[in-house]
């Protein structure tokens, strides 16, 4: 029996946002029928969250621990019809689909793991008393997830979360709901997660504000664009939120002067056209040597040029589809205004219905739009460098902080120049998109609040440190 039924989809309360079509981008057809969760649906979902969450609280950590192991099971047994969403909703490639599987998985068997750590400390005290700190659940959780990695950027949050006795509220993209919130809710039903802990909100904008401002979500847990971050970030404050913020990138990659091109170009490919460009970590900064710049740019060019670009649920490709025609037309405006600029185009630049062709521009510099801005599509644009001061400053410049690459045949030059440039993820001789369920996850400056995901990170995220102290009798006072 399928795990995602169609009937099931309305488990719960009823929603009244209205219906939308669930569409495949690479060929336009509906594959579904979704209904939409209404600003006034996200307090229901809330109260409902936290009646269940009291019970949750309660249960041993071994109960909740045994919910997140059949989790991460059921993704891999269920492999086969989760990857066909992910490839026909998202426009993943079959590879990407796989990779969001395998590391769902993992962060619901490191949830678990979470749910026996140690809860506190016992602390000093002048006092004759016990005094110690206890991590307890924050209450209800709301994740706001969106449709890049729909599956990935969703269980990062929900699992640690319920996994340590809290409830959620999960807003994912509505264009991703099913793969990035639907197929999590089957999942962990058929985990055991008792009712009303996960309730899942499609929608809007409208409807991801009511998530954060509910008196009854205490926590937010936020990945998307920066601006959306900006927004997301002053309406918690005003609630008192605590927020954690994951957004945009333009991350670099630098190639230093002892670099080997082929490996370097190997690393580039993959760094800037994974998944269409549509990764937060997407390498948006190519620098690389003067004296290797020629060579690098030809043949990144060449490569760009041999990747296969389609349907992925029925063709064999290298790059899926856009998402959607509001991102097509976004990421060609970019390359346009860049060549206008005075960037060349070397490969790409060009598109079928939602396919865009991977795309080098080389030639760029500060102002050049493709390069000053987070894209968020398959381009490349490509920048020389002499000195590795200047390498330094060029990576170090803009407002984004997440990730670093740097290629070059002296590992421990690769840590050193690592350490002088700010960012919240750093890979020698790797490119940047990178994640693993047991690794912390996040930016610094525009790029987000630091690392709030993986491992010890999210203990802090989803729980309140109590102090409580115990005396074997009351205590006297002066007055």
């Amino acid at each position: 029996m399928p795990l995602l039924d169609p009937m099931l989809w309305q488990d719960g309360p009823t929603l009244t946002g209205g219906a939308a079509p669930v569409v495949e981008p690479a060929t336009g057809r509906t594959l579904a029928t979704l209904a939409l969760a209404a600003p006034a649906d996200v307090a229901e979902s809330a109260l409902r969250a936290r009646a269940a969450q009291e019970d949750w609280a309660r249960a041993s950590h071994t109960e909740r621990a045994a919910v997140l192991r059949r989790a991460g099971d059921l993704f891999t047994a269920h492999a086969d019809e989760l990857r066909d969403w992910l490839v026909r909703e998202s426009g993943s490639i079959p590879g990407k689909a796989d990779f969001e599987l395998h590391v769902a998985a993992q962060e619901c068997y490191e949830a678990a793991a979470l749910a026996s750590r140690p809860a506190g400390q016992v602390l000093q005290s002048e006092a004759p008393r016990l005094s110690f700190t206890r991590r307890v659940p924050a209450g209800v959780v709301g994740v706001v997830a969106p449709f890049n990695a729909p599956l990935i950027l969703a269980i990062r949050s929900v699992a640690p979360a319920l996994a340590l006795g809290n409830a959620v509220l999960l807003k994912p993209d509505r264009r991703t709901a099913v793969c990035g919130g639907l197929a999590l809710a089957a999942v962990l039903a058929a985990a055991g997660l008792p009712d009303g802990l996960l309730n899942v909100l499609p929608g809007g904008a409208e409807t991801g504000a009511a998530v954060v401002a509910d008196p009854l979500v205490r926590v937010v847990s936020f990945t998307g664009s920066t601006a959306a971050g900006r927004l997301v970030g002053e309406l918690s404050g005003r609630h008192l939120k605590r927020t954690h913020l994951e957004l945009g990138g333009n991350s670099a990659l630098v190639v230093l002067k002892d670099a080997d091109v082929g490996a370097a170009v190997a690393q580039a490919s993959w760094g800037s056209f994974f998944h269409q460009g549509q990764i937060c970590m997407t390498a948006g900064r190519h620098l690389v040597h003067a004296s290797l710049y020629d060579e690098y740019v030809e043949r990144l060019a060449a490569r760009a040029d041999a990747l296969a670009v389609g349907d992925p649920y029925r063709e064999r490709v290298h790059l899926g589809p856009l998402i959607d025609r509001g991102q097509l037309e976004r990421v060609h405006a970019l390359v346009g205004a860049s060549t206008e600029q005075g960037a060349k185009l070397v490969a790409g630049g060009t598109y079928e219905g939602l396919f865009y062709r991977p795309t080098v521009l080389a030639g760029v510099a500060d102002d050049t739009p493709a390069y000053a801005e987070e894209v968020f599509g398959p381009v490349a644009p490509v920048r020389s460098f002499v000195t590795e001061e200047e390498a330094v400053a060029l990576a170090s410049a803009g407002p984004y902080g997440l990730s670093l690459g740097i290629v070059t045949r002296d590992a421990a030059r690769g840590m050193e120049l690592a350490g002088r440039i700010p960012t919240g993820i750093a890979h020698v001789n790797d490119q940047t998109v990178n994640d693993e369920a047991v690794a912390p996850f996040g930016g610094v400056g525009a790029s987000g609040t630091g690392a709030r995901f993986g491992g010890e990170a999210n203990l802090d995220a989803f729980t309140e440190l109590r102090w409580t102290t115990v005396r074997s009798a009351p205590a006297g006072h002066p007055f």
